[in-house]
Protein backbone atom coordinates (compact mmCIF):
# COMPACT_ATOMS: atom_id res chain seq x y z
CA UNK A 1 0.00 0.00 0.00
CA UNK A 2 1.57 2.93 -0.90
CA UNK A 3 1.72 5.73 2.21
CA UNK A 4 0.86 9.25 1.89
CA UNK A 5 3.73 12.35 1.53
CA UNK A 6 3.09 14.78 4.32
CA UNK A 7 1.99 17.66 2.20
CA UNK A 8 -0.93 15.07 0.55
CA UNK A 9 -1.99 14.20 3.81
CA UNK A 10 -2.30 17.95 5.38
CA UNK A 11 -4.09 18.71 2.03
CA UNK A 12 -6.50 16.00 1.67
CA UNK A 13 -6.95 14.57 5.60
CA UNK A 14 -9.10 17.96 7.05
CA UNK A 15 -9.79 16.33 10.40
CA UNK A 16 -5.57 15.74 10.60
CA UNK A 17 -4.91 19.06 9.64
CA UNK A 18 -7.23 21.10 12.26
CA UNK A 19 -5.78 18.56 14.56
CA UNK A 20 -1.57 19.31 13.56
CA UNK A 21 -2.50 23.30 13.06
CA UNK A 22 -3.82 22.92 16.80
CA UNK A 23 -0.48 21.25 18.04
CA UNK A 24 1.71 23.83 16.33
CA UNK A 25 0.11 26.69 18.60
CA UNK A 26 0.24 24.55 21.22
CA UNK A 27 3.76 23.46 21.48
CA UNK A 28 4.63 26.78 20.60
CA UNK A 29 3.42 28.92 23.90
CA UNK A 30 4.54 24.81 26.16
CA UNK A 31 7.97 25.99 25.40
CA UNK A 32 7.64 29.32 26.35
CA UNK A 33 6.23 28.32 29.14
CA UNK A 34 9.15 25.71 29.75
CA UNK A 35 12.12 28.20 29.61
CA UNK A 36 10.12 30.68 31.62
CA UNK A 37 9.44 28.89 34.46
CA UNK A 38 12.57 27.51 34.68
CA UNK A 39 14.30 30.41 34.64
CA UNK A 40 11.91 32.01 37.27
CA UNK A 41 12.45 29.35 40.35
CA UNK A 42 16.21 29.05 39.12
CA UNK A 43 16.45 33.09 39.82
CA UNK A 44 13.85 33.07 42.46
CA UNK A 45 15.87 30.47 44.76
CA UNK A 46 19.19 29.59 43.19
CA UNK A 47 19.24 26.30 44.12
CA UNK A 48 19.85 22.88 42.08
CA UNK A 49 17.42 20.79 44.13
CA UNK A 50 14.75 23.55 43.67
CA UNK A 51 15.49 23.19 39.65
CA UNK A 52 14.80 19.78 40.32
CA UNK A 53 12.05 19.96 42.06
CA UNK A 54 10.29 22.01 39.49
CA UNK A 55 11.00 19.08 37.28
CA UNK A 56 9.56 16.63 39.60
CA UNK A 57 6.38 18.54 39.87
CA UNK A 58 6.10 18.66 35.95
CA UNK A 59 6.66 14.42 36.14
CA UNK A 60 4.90 13.35 38.80
CA UNK A 61 1.45 15.15 38.35
CA UNK A 62 0.60 13.30 35.02
CA UNK A 63 2.20 9.85 36.44
CA UNK A 64 -0.71 10.50 39.59
CA UNK A 65 -3.76 10.81 36.99
CA UNK A 66 -2.40 8.17 34.49
CA UNK A 67 -4.72 5.25 36.05
CA UNK A 68 -8.08 7.63 34.99
CA UNK A 69 -6.44 9.13 32.43
CA UNK A 70 -6.32 6.37 29.59
CA UNK A 71 -9.33 5.23 31.00
CA UNK A 72 -11.53 8.51 30.30
CA UNK A 73 -9.05 8.49 26.74
CA UNK A 74 -10.74 4.96 25.76
CA UNK A 75 -14.26 5.85 27.18
CA UNK A 76 -15.36 9.46 26.90
CA UNK A 77 -14.97 11.78 23.22
CA UNK A 78 -11.47 12.35 22.66
CA UNK A 79 -12.19 15.39 21.40
CA UNK A 80 -13.53 16.80 24.17
CA UNK A 81 -11.01 15.45 26.27
CA UNK A 82 -8.17 17.95 24.42
CA UNK A 83 -9.99 20.80 24.09
CA UNK A 84 -11.03 21.04 27.52
CA UNK A 85 -7.58 20.37 28.74
CA UNK A 86 -6.28 23.52 26.19
CA UNK A 87 -8.87 25.50 28.01
CA UNK A 88 -7.62 24.25 31.45
CA UNK A 89 -4.58 24.95 30.80
CA UNK A 90 -4.97 29.00 29.35
CA UNK A 91 -6.53 30.16 32.98
CA UNK A 92 -3.75 28.28 34.69
CA UNK A 93 -0.56 29.42 33.09
CA UNK A 94 -1.44 32.76 33.75
CA UNK A 95 -1.30 32.60 37.35
CA UNK A 96 2.75 32.43 37.31
CA UNK A 97 2.56 36.12 36.52
CA UNK A 98 0.97 36.55 40.24
CA UNK A 99 4.54 34.95 41.35
CA UNK A 100 7.02 38.04 42.43
CA UNK A 101 9.15 37.32 45.15
CA UNK A 102 10.97 34.31 46.68
CA UNK A 103 8.12 33.92 49.30
CA UNK A 104 5.78 32.97 46.23
CA UNK A 105 8.22 30.42 44.84
CA UNK A 106 5.51 27.70 45.78
CA UNK A 107 3.00 28.88 44.17
CA UNK A 108 5.27 28.07 40.67
CA UNK A 109 5.13 24.87 42.07
CA UNK A 110 0.93 24.24 42.87
CA UNK A 111 0.21 25.94 39.36
CA UNK A 112 2.93 23.55 37.59
CA UNK A 113 1.03 20.48 38.96
CA UNK A 114 -2.43 21.41 37.67
CA UNK A 115 -0.84 22.51 34.51
CA UNK A 116 1.02 19.03 34.06
CA UNK A 117 -2.14 17.14 35.37
CA UNK A 118 -4.31 18.02 32.61
CA UNK A 119 -1.31 17.08 30.17
CA UNK A 120 -1.45 13.87 31.54
CA UNK A 121 -5.24 13.73 30.38
CA UNK A 122 -4.27 15.47 26.95
CA UNK A 123 -1.87 13.36 25.61
CA UNK A 124 -3.23 9.59 25.64
CA UNK A 125 -6.14 11.55 23.79
CA UNK A 126 -4.13 13.10 21.33
CA UNK A 127 -2.30 9.86 20.76
CA UNK A 128 -5.51 7.78 20.74
CA UNK A 129 -7.21 10.23 17.60
CA UNK A 130 -4.39 10.00 15.47
CA UNK A 131 -5.50 6.43 14.52
CA UNK A 132 -8.88 7.32 14.24
CA UNK A 133 -8.57 10.24 11.60
CA UNK A 134 -6.16 8.32 9.73
CA UNK A 135 -6.25 5.80 7.27
CA UNK A 136 -3.46 2.75 7.71
CA UNK A 137 -1.72 4.48 4.66
CA UNK A 138 -1.27 7.88 6.53
CA UNK A 139 -0.40 6.78 10.08
CA UNK A 140 2.57 6.24 9.81
CA UNK A 141 3.56 9.78 7.91
CA UNK A 142 0.83 11.10 10.52
CA UNK A 143 2.59 9.85 13.68
CA UNK A 144 6.13 11.30 11.87
CA UNK A 145 5.33 14.79 11.04
CA UNK A 146 3.46 15.21 14.03
CA UNK A 147 6.72 14.45 15.83
CA UNK A 148 8.78 16.49 13.91
CA UNK A 149 6.85 19.48 14.44
CA UNK A 150 7.33 18.70 18.31
CA UNK A 151 10.81 19.17 17.39
CA UNK A 152 10.60 21.80 15.17
CA UNK A 153 8.19 23.66 17.65
CA UNK A 154 10.74 22.70 20.30
CA UNK A 155 13.34 24.57 18.54
CA UNK A 156 11.76 27.27 17.05
CA UNK A 157 9.38 27.90 21.08
CA UNK A 158 12.57 27.51 23.01
CA UNK A 159 14.67 30.08 20.94
CA UNK A 160 11.67 32.39 21.49
CA UNK A 161 10.47 31.85 24.58
CA UNK A 162 14.25 32.49 25.39
CA UNK A 163 14.98 35.66 24.12
CA UNK A 164 11.52 36.89 24.96
CA UNK A 165 12.45 35.60 28.47
CA UNK A 166 16.26 37.10 28.52
CA UNK A 167 15.20 40.28 27.14
CA UNK A 168 12.05 41.45 28.24
CA UNK A 169 11.55 39.05 31.38
CA UNK A 170 9.44 35.73 32.04
CA UNK A 171 5.85 36.98 32.47
CA UNK A 172 5.16 37.54 28.47
CA UNK A 173 5.86 34.22 28.07
CA UNK A 174 2.92 33.01 30.27
CA UNK A 175 0.78 35.32 28.60
CA UNK A 176 1.98 34.52 25.79
CA UNK A 177 1.25 30.63 26.65
CA UNK A 178 -2.19 31.10 27.89
CA UNK A 179 -2.98 32.73 24.31
CA UNK A 180 -1.67 29.59 22.17
CA UNK A 181 -3.55 27.24 24.51
CA UNK A 182 -6.54 29.01 23.59
CA UNK A 183 -6.30 29.59 20.25
CA UNK A 184 -5.39 25.61 20.12
CA UNK A 185 -9.09 25.03 21.45
CA UNK A 186 -10.79 26.82 19.09
CA UNK A 187 -8.99 25.39 16.05
CA UNK A 188 -9.76 21.67 17.74
CA UNK A 189 -13.29 22.90 18.03
CA UNK A 190 -13.56 23.32 14.40
CA UNK A 191 -11.93 19.73 13.71
CA UNK A 192 -14.41 16.84 12.59
CA UNK A 193 -14.12 14.11 14.54
CA UNK A 194 -16.42 11.14 15.46
CA UNK A 195 -15.97 8.73 18.13
CA UNK A 196 -17.28 5.18 19.13
CA UNK A 197 -16.15 5.48 22.31
CA UNK A 198 -18.75 7.64 24.36
CA UNK A 199 -19.72 6.41 27.33
CA UNK A 200 -21.73 3.45 28.06
CA UNK A 201 -22.55 0.98 30.68
CA UNK A 202 -21.24 0.60 33.98
CA UNK A 203 -19.95 3.97 34.65
CA UNK A 204 -19.07 3.42 38.13
CA UNK A 205 -15.27 4.68 39.93
CA UNK A 206 -15.00 0.50 40.43
CA UNK A 207 -15.50 0.53 36.49
CA UNK A 208 -12.47 2.60 35.13
CA UNK A 209 -10.39 1.18 37.88
CA UNK A 210 -11.22 -2.39 36.51
CA UNK A 211 -10.92 -0.85 32.75
CA UNK A 212 -7.36 0.76 33.80
CA UNK A 213 -6.16 -3.10 35.70
CA UNK A 214 -7.11 -4.93 32.38
CA UNK A 215 -4.73 -2.60 30.01
CA UNK A 216 -2.20 -3.62 32.51
CA UNK A 217 -3.13 -6.97 32.65
CA UNK A 218 -2.62 -6.19 28.17
CA UNK A 219 0.53 -5.42 28.70
CA UNK A 220 1.54 -7.85 31.19
CA UNK A 221 0.80 -10.68 28.52
CA UNK A 222 1.95 -9.18 25.77
CA UNK A 223 5.82 -8.94 26.73
CA UNK A 224 7.22 -7.33 23.70
CA UNK A 225 4.58 -4.48 23.31
CA UNK A 226 5.90 -3.77 27.31
CA UNK A 227 9.04 -3.81 26.04
CA UNK A 228 8.38 -1.26 23.88
CA UNK A 229 6.27 0.95 25.89
CA UNK A 230 8.91 0.76 28.01
CA UNK A 231 11.50 2.81 26.26
CA UNK A 232 9.71 5.76 27.05
CA UNK A 233 9.98 5.40 31.26
CA UNK A 234 14.09 4.61 30.48
CA UNK A 235 14.37 7.94 28.43
CA UNK A 236 13.10 9.82 30.72
CA UNK A 237 14.88 8.07 34.07
CA UNK A 238 18.22 8.23 31.81
CA UNK A 239 17.88 11.00 29.25
CA UNK A 240 15.11 13.26 30.03
CA UNK A 241 14.69 13.33 33.40
CA UNK A 242 18.39 14.25 34.05
CA UNK A 243 19.59 16.40 31.07
CA UNK A 244 16.30 19.17 31.96
CA UNK A 245 17.60 19.45 35.43
CA UNK A 246 21.70 19.54 34.50
CA UNK A 247 20.86 22.09 31.27
CA UNK A 248 19.62 24.60 33.68
CA UNK A 249 22.50 24.38 36.10
CA UNK A 250 24.72 24.65 32.81
CA UNK A 251 22.81 27.46 31.30
CA UNK A 252 22.67 29.51 34.79
CA UNK A 253 26.04 28.44 36.39
CA UNK A 254 28.26 27.84 33.11
CA UNK A 255 27.26 29.79 30.28
CA UNK A 256 24.55 32.22 31.45
CA UNK A 257 23.42 34.69 28.77
CA UNK A 258 20.01 36.26 29.68
CA UNK A 259 18.68 37.08 32.49
CA UNK A 260 18.56 33.40 34.81
CA UNK A 261 20.78 32.00 31.86
CA UNK A 262 17.65 31.86 30.03
CA UNK A 263 18.94 32.64 26.77
CA UNK A 264 21.44 30.15 26.81
CA UNK A 265 18.78 27.15 27.93
CA UNK A 266 16.84 28.44 24.72
CA UNK A 267 19.70 27.79 22.71
CA UNK A 268 20.25 24.46 24.44
CA UNK A 269 16.27 23.66 23.50
CA UNK A 270 17.05 24.44 19.72
CA UNK A 271 19.66 22.26 19.31
CA UNK A 272 17.30 19.29 21.56
CA UNK A 273 14.48 20.45 19.43
CA UNK A 274 16.97 20.33 16.03
CA UNK A 275 18.22 16.81 16.96
CA UNK A 276 15.02 15.57 17.82
CA UNK A 277 13.05 16.55 14.58
CA UNK A 278 16.25 15.10 12.40
CA UNK A 279 16.68 11.97 13.98
CA UNK A 280 13.22 10.28 13.45
CA UNK A 281 12.89 11.55 10.02
CA UNK A 282 16.30 9.90 8.88
CA UNK A 283 15.15 6.36 11.15
CA UNK A 284 11.96 6.19 9.78
CA UNK A 285 13.05 6.63 6.18
CA UNK A 286 16.07 3.91 6.42
CA UNK A 287 13.31 1.55 8.39
CA UNK A 288 10.57 2.53 6.33
CA UNK A 289 8.44 1.43 9.38
CA UNK A 290 9.78 -2.07 9.17
CA UNK A 291 9.69 -3.83 12.76
CA UNK A 292 13.17 -4.90 13.14
CA UNK A 293 14.69 -1.85 11.21
CA UNK A 294 12.73 0.53 13.68
CA UNK A 295 14.28 -1.56 16.75
CA UNK A 296 17.50 -1.72 15.51
CA UNK A 297 17.23 2.19 15.22
CA UNK A 298 16.00 2.76 18.54
CA UNK A 299 19.21 1.34 19.86
CA UNK A 300 20.82 3.65 17.93
CA UNK A 301 18.94 6.40 19.55
CA UNK A 302 20.43 5.39 22.81
CA UNK A 303 24.09 5.67 21.17
CA UNK A 304 23.56 9.02 19.85
CA UNK A 305 22.35 9.94 23.75
CA UNK A 306 25.61 8.27 25.58
CA UNK A 307 27.72 10.35 22.77
CA UNK A 308 26.34 13.13 23.11
CA UNK A 309 26.14 12.94 27.30
CA UNK A 310 30.34 12.43 26.97
CA UNK A 311 30.63 15.68 24.52
CA UNK A 312 28.82 17.61 27.05
CA UNK A 313 30.94 16.74 30.22
CA UNK A 314 33.69 18.19 29.02
CA UNK A 315 32.17 21.87 29.56
CA UNK A 316 34.43 23.23 27.62
CA UNK A 317 32.53 26.01 25.73
CA UNK A 318 28.49 26.44 24.79
CA UNK A 319 29.32 25.71 21.37
CA UNK A 320 29.99 21.92 22.54
CA UNK A 321 27.61 21.89 24.76
CA UNK A 322 25.43 22.45 22.00
CA UNK A 323 26.45 20.01 19.73
CA UNK A 324 26.69 17.38 22.51
CA UNK A 325 22.72 18.42 22.66
CA UNK A 326 22.09 18.18 19.27
CA UNK A 327 23.52 14.57 19.80
CA UNK A 328 21.48 13.56 22.69
CA UNK A 329 18.36 15.05 20.70
CA UNK A 330 18.84 12.46 17.16
CA UNK A 331 18.54 9.99 20.44
CA UNK A 332 15.39 10.80 22.32
CA UNK A 333 13.80 11.21 19.01
CA UNK A 334 14.46 8.21 17.26
CA UNK A 335 13.53 6.17 20.76
CA UNK A 336 10.38 8.35 21.55
CA UNK A 337 9.27 8.53 18.13
CA UNK A 338 10.23 5.28 16.76
CA UNK A 339 9.20 3.45 19.64
CA UNK A 340 5.27 5.18 19.22
CA UNK A 341 5.28 3.73 15.68
CA UNK A 342 5.77 0.46 16.98
CA UNK A 343 2.91 0.73 18.97
CA UNK A 344 0.77 2.56 16.49
CA UNK A 345 1.52 -0.64 14.30
CA UNK A 346 0.26 -3.32 17.07
CA UNK A 347 -2.34 -1.88 19.22
CA UNK A 348 -5.87 -2.69 18.91
CA UNK A 349 -8.08 0.28 19.25
CA UNK A 350 -9.87 -0.80 22.21
CA UNK A 351 -6.59 -0.54 24.62
CA UNK A 352 -4.99 2.00 22.89
CA UNK A 353 -5.66 5.29 25.38
CA UNK A 354 -4.76 2.82 28.68
CA UNK A 355 -1.37 1.83 27.10
CA UNK A 356 -0.49 4.82 25.77
CA UNK A 357 -1.40 6.49 29.16
CA UNK A 358 0.46 3.60 31.11
CA UNK A 359 3.67 4.37 28.51
CA UNK A 360 3.09 8.07 29.59
CA UNK A 361 2.88 7.19 33.21
CA UNK A 362 5.88 5.49 33.13
CA UNK A 363 7.94 8.02 31.35
CA UNK A 364 6.72 10.80 33.66
CA UNK A 365 7.06 8.18 36.94
CA UNK A 366 11.09 7.86 36.03
CA UNK A 367 11.46 11.30 34.65
CA UNK A 368 10.72 12.28 38.01
CA UNK A 369 12.53 10.38 40.02
CA UNK A 370 15.62 11.68 37.77
CA UNK A 371 15.18 14.73 38.08
CA UNK A 372 15.05 15.02 41.68
CA UNK A 373 17.85 13.07 41.77
CA UNK A 374 20.11 14.83 39.50
CA UNK A 375 19.26 18.07 41.65
CA UNK A 376 20.35 16.81 44.51
CA UNK A 377 23.68 15.26 42.88
CA UNK A 378 24.40 18.59 41.93
CA UNK A 379 24.23 20.26 44.92
CA UNK A 380 25.47 17.49 47.06
CA UNK A 381 28.76 17.05 44.81
CA UNK A 382 29.13 20.59 43.41
CA UNK A 383 30.89 18.66 40.34
CA UNK A 384 28.41 18.67 37.70
CA UNK A 385 30.87 16.77 35.19
CA UNK A 386 31.30 13.95 37.26
CA UNK A 387 27.27 13.82 37.35
CA UNK A 388 27.38 13.73 33.43
CA UNK A 389 29.71 11.01 32.97
CA UNK A 390 27.84 8.86 35.22
CA UNK A 391 24.60 9.05 33.54
CA UNK A 392 27.13 8.74 30.31
CA UNK A 393 27.41 4.64 31.52
CA UNK A 394 24.51 4.07 32.78
CA UNK A 395 22.88 4.09 29.31
CA UNK A 396 25.11 1.21 28.16
CA UNK A 397 22.67 -0.65 30.39
CA UNK A 398 19.25 -0.04 27.80
CA UNK A 399 21.47 -0.42 24.96
CA UNK A 400 22.97 -4.08 26.07
CA UNK A 401 18.99 -4.96 26.99
CA UNK A 402 17.22 -3.91 24.36
CA UNK A 403 20.27 -5.74 21.67
CA UNK A 404 19.67 -8.80 23.99
CA UNK A 405 15.93 -8.59 23.38
CA UNK A 406 15.90 -8.33 19.24
CA UNK A 407 18.41 -11.01 18.96
CA UNK A 408 15.73 -13.12 21.30
CA UNK A 409 12.70 -12.29 20.06
CA UNK A 410 14.12 -12.70 16.69
CA UNK A 411 15.20 -16.59 17.35
CA UNK A 412 11.61 -17.47 18.83
CA UNK A 413 10.46 -16.04 15.72
CA UNK A 414 12.48 -17.97 13.46
CA UNK A 415 11.79 -21.30 15.29
CA UNK A 416 9.00 -23.45 14.05
CA UNK A 417 5.93 -23.44 16.04
CA UNK A 418 5.73 -26.66 17.86
CA UNK A 419 2.90 -28.98 17.89
CA UNK A 420 1.18 -29.86 21.16
CA UNK A 421 1.28 -33.33 22.46
CA UNK A 422 -2.14 -35.38 22.02
CA UNK A 423 -4.84 -34.23 24.65
CA UNK A 424 -3.48 -30.86 25.25
CA UNK A 425 -5.42 -29.48 22.46
CA UNK A 426 -4.70 -25.62 20.88
CA UNK A 427 -3.80 -24.78 24.59
CA UNK A 428 -0.41 -23.61 23.81
CA UNK A 429 -0.62 -22.34 20.16
CA UNK A 430 -1.90 -19.05 21.09
CA UNK A 431 1.32 -18.15 23.42
CA UNK A 432 2.79 -15.31 21.89
CA UNK A 433 5.67 -14.83 20.14
CA UNK A 434 7.56 -12.26 21.83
Amino acid sequence: MKQSGYIALIRSNRSFRYLWSGQIISLCGDWFNLIASAALIATLTQSGTAVGGLFVVRMLAPFLVSPIAGVIADRYSRKRIVISTDLLRAVVVLGFVLVREPEHAWLVYVLTAIQSASQGFYFPAWNAILPDITSPAELSVANALSAATWSVMLAFGAALGGLVSGVVGVYPAFIIDAVTFLLSALILLRMPYGSSLEAGGDQSILAGIRQYLEGLGYLRRHIDTFSIAIHKGVLGLLIIGFYQVAQVTIAEQYFPIGEGGSISLGLIYVMSGIGSGIGPIVGRNWARDRDLRLRLAIAFGYVCAFVGFLISATLISLPVILFGGLLRGVGGGLIWVLGTQLLLQILPNEVRGRVFSTEFALYTLFAAVSSGATGWLIDSTGELRIVLVMASFLLLIPIALWLMWIVVRGRKAAQPPSVPPSGQGEANTSRECA
